[in-house]
This record gives C-alpha cells, sequence and structure tokens, in this order.
C-alpha cells in the first residue's frame, strides 16, 4: 500500500480537531471511514500515530508527519489551485502580435474588457507588420496573431476579423488632396509614389504599375508617415491608419475604386493546442471588433 494524498488530509484534519466525530463532520465522511484510513496509514507507517485512542494527543511520529502532510497539502491545494485557475483561464499568460493599426485602435478596448474579467493573465503584445507576425507564429513566439495572410502563408487557422479600405495619404497642400474628391488611378499616376508592403497586396493594375515604378520602398509606418511629410511622395495605406495620419499632419484620401481593401484576419498556428486564456482573449477580440465593425464575421471556434 501507498501513502495518499486523502490518507495526509484525513490524519491532518484529525490531528487539529482531536476527536474522530468532528474531523469526520469537516471531512464529510464517516467516524468509521476516517478510523480505517488512520489504522491503514498507521498499518503502512509500523508505528501509532497518537499516542491514546482519543486522537487527542500526538505519538512522536504523528507530530513529525502531521508538520510534513500539512506542507504536502499545502503544496497540494495550491498546484490543484492553479491547474483549475489556468483551466479556466484566471491565469496564464498570452502572447500577441498585432499590425500597428490593430494594436492602437481595436485591442486597447479588447484588452481592457479582457482584463477586468480575468485579471491574473499576463499579455505581452507586440506591434509589427504582417510579414513579421506571419513569422512569429511561424516559430510558435505568439499564441495569436492579427494580420494579413495570403494563401501561402503556411499551416495557419484563420478567422476573418474586418477589412478596410485604403486611401491615399498626403501632405494637405498636396495638389491631390485639393480635389476634393475620391481619387482615381489615373489621378495618382502623375505623382512620386512610396510603395509599401501594405499597398502592395493591391490587386488593381494600376496600382500594381505604381509599385512597380516607385523609386522608394518603405515598410516601417512611421518612417511612410515621415517620408510622405518630407514630400518625397504620396502612399497608400488602410482607412484604419487614418488616425495616425491625422496625428501626423498628412491627409487621408479615399480612393474611387472600393475594391482595394485590406483583409486582416485573427491567427494561430494550426494544430497546435489553444490555451484557456487565449481562447478567451480571442473571443474578446472578435466581440470588441462586432462592437466597433458591427459588420465584422462572427465568431466561430
Amino acid at each position: 500500500m501507498s501513502i495518499k494524498i486523502e490518507m495526509l488530509r484525513c490524519f491532518a484534519v484529525v490531528a487539529r480537531c482531536g476527536k474522530l466525530s468532528e474531523a469526520a463532520a469537516q471531512l464529510g465522511r464517516t467516524p468509521s471511514a476516517i478510523s480505517m484510513m488512520l489504522k491503514q496509514l498507521e498499518g503502512h507507517l509500523g508505528e501509532p500515530l497518537f499516542e491514546t485512542d482519543r486522537k487527542n494527543k500526538l505519538s512522536p511520529l504523528g507530530a513529525f508527519v502531521l508538520e510534513q502532510a500539512e506542507h504536502e497539502l499545502r503544496q497540494f491545494d495550491s498546484t490543484v489551485q492553479i491547474i483549475e485557475d489556468y483551466a479556466k483561464a484566471r491565469q496564464g499568460r498570452v502572447r500577441l502580435a498585432a499590425v500597428p493599426s490593430l494594436a492602437g485602435s481595436i485591442l486597447p478596448q479588447a484588452i481592457l474588457s479582457y482584463s477586468n474579467n480575468f485579471p491574473e493573465v499576463k499579455i505581452e503584445l507586440r506591434d509589427m507588420d504582417s510579414a513579421s507576425v506571419l513569422r512569429e507564429l511561424a516559430r510558435e513566439r505568439v499564441d495569436i496573431g492579427l494580420a494579413t495572410a495570403d494563401q501561402y502563408a503556411g499551416n495557419l487557422h484563420r478567422q476573418e476579423l474586418l477589412s478596410d479600405e485604403f486611401g491615399l495619404v498626403c501632405p494637405p497642400d498636396h495638389p491631390l488632396a485639393q480635389l476634393g474628391r475620391a481619387l482615381s488611378w489615373e489621378d495618382l499616376l502623375p505623382h512620386r509614389f512610396i510603395a509599401n508592403a501594405l499597398s502592395a497586396q493591391i490587386a488593381a493594375e494600376a496600382s500594381q504599375q505604381l509599385h512597380e515604378n516607385a523609386l522608394l520602398k518603405v515598410h516601417n509606418m512611421a518612417s511612410i508617415l515621415a517620408m510622405v511629410q518630407a514630400g518625397l511622395g504620396v502612399s497608400l495605406l488602410p482607412e484604419m491608419t487614418a488616425r495616425l495620419v491625422r496625428t501626423s499632419g498628412l491627409l487621408f484620401c479615399p480612393l474611387a475604386d472600393t475594391t482595394a481593401r485590406r483583409q486582416i484576419q485573427l491567427l494561430r498556428k494550426a494544430g497546435n493546442p489553444v490555451s484557456p486564456a487565449a481562447r478567451e482573449l480571442e473571443r474578446q477580440i472578435l466581440a470588441t471588433v462586432k462592437e466597433l465593425h458591427p459588420t465584422a464575421p462572427t465568431f466561430s471556434p
């Protein structure tokens, strides 16, 4: 026979109570069942744990076993609590990578709501471009990604999140800003163009021509805005970046071609188990998107 945690708990309660009847009531068992378990423990150890049958005075062995049992029970109960909290998403860590436009718009509200419900969960957020998000997912350095993934992006579970239209970013005094209307591709062709990884995804032939002829390509969002501010050209960015554009003193001008859109997905490595904490954060992100963008897709686990 091996010593079980139930035996140690039974003995510890009896030792603290000093009476079988009180210990039995506390443990929700009969006095005879408690007595049998104590006899099994003493039989295994080969010596009595109490000086008398009244269970109100410990033997030297009993005092030692009580000290060790209480230490083990505290450790066991703590471990069980941690496991249960993790399973219920009350503890753990979620690593999140997102494109800057979502990191600065959707995620603050989503994380605030999530943290109110799960205050003990640690969240690590990094903002980066879509290509970097996909690399971090492939290397399993993040649990959730919010980015644009094409059909060749690898083994990913994808949930459509939202889409937004591209528009022209330019200084307020730029000739295109003075037109006061949605801009056609023909409007853009005569002007210096700053290519970027986001706008390169636009399938329109005229857009592809702009990118092919561009002498400057910039990847970082802050650098794109700085180059436009410096008068090095105009660029195309998604509508969700408009807030960043406005704070930079630039204008966001809509395009006449409304098919020029960016698709954003909620991504994770396919086949990887999802922790309860990460699953609940996914739900909160999708709920927040639905609240802020009512036409966004609904959640499908």
